[in-house]
């Protein structure tokens, strides 16, 4: 069974943007899946969510990453779904499963800076957002 992508909601959208940002490396780690399974239990804007749809969108961005405009037609559904006024907790979310392994790599750096502009995050906010996730990820 295919996954309707039409019928995304900005859940599905942050889910698959946190997932994208964890596949970027072509690693997927333990701590960023527990990061982001961590987020969906926790926060509010996850509330009411239907767990069962998070292999579906899963298997979307991987499907998407195989194809050679597979980022851009993921950001296209991602804003499709996505209130702009979620456009920051996708940066905020994105930042915390990359920094949640201790390291962020090149790919990781080079999507973050994409999700950036693709979702036109003031400078000045993403670098707020970006030290949170520093100072919330920081070892002792």
């Amino acid at each position: 069974m295919t996954f309707d992508t039409a019928s995304m909601t900005p859940q599905d959208s942050l889910i698959a943007l946190m997932i994208a940002v964890s596949a970027s490396d072509e690693t997927i780690r333990s701590s960023e899946l527990f990061m982001i399974q961590g987020i969906v239990n926790t926060l509010p804007v996850f509330e009411d969510y239907d767990a069962d749809r998070f292999k579906q969108i899963s298997q979307v961005v991987f499907d998407l990453f195989e194809e050679e405009d597979g980022l851009d037609a993921l950001f296209g559904l991602i804003r499709d779904a996505l209130p702009e006024r979620l456009y920051e907790t996708a940066y905020a979310l994105s930042c915390d499963v990359a920094a949640a392994d201790g390291s962020l790599s090149e790919t990781e750096l080079r999507l973050l800076e994409e999700v950036r502009y693709e979702l036109n995050i003031d400078r000045l906010h993403a670098a707020a957002i970006e030290r949170g996730a520093r100072a919330r990820f920081t070892h002792a």
